[in-house]
């Protein structure tokens, strides 16, 4: 398997915080249900309000790119609610270095 770990900060523009914050959440269901997802998570930073955290996990490279450019409610966020981002302030794709954790 080659697992493809992603994290992305999106900085909201100024007095559009709330608006982003709802944008944002709408994605994530959706995005949870999507083939190849394992795991999709949105903070907000605690000492920058405005600033929006993705963390995401795929399958496969080929799974978030079908994700990010096919998936209807991506491509409605990109119509719509990117005009309230101000920045892109970094996006790291990751591999893993230590051994994966395990429940008990």
């Amino acid at each position: 398997m080659s697992e493809l770990f992603i994290v992305v900060g999106l900085k909201a523009k100024a007095r559009t915080e709330d608006q982003l914050r709802r944008d944002l959440y709408d994605l994530v269901e959706p995005s949870r249900k999507e083939d190849g997802n394992i795991s999709y998570e949105l903070f907000e930073d605690q000492n920058e309000p405005g600033l929006f955290v993705f963390v995401e996990e795929w399958s496969s490279a080929a799974a978030r790119n079908k994700h990010h450019e096919y998936s209807s409610h991506i491509q409605h966020f990109h119509a719509n609610g990117v005009s309230n981002v101000d920045t892109t302030r970094f996006a790291h794709v990751l591999k893993r270095v230590a051994p994966e954790t395990k429940s008990n």
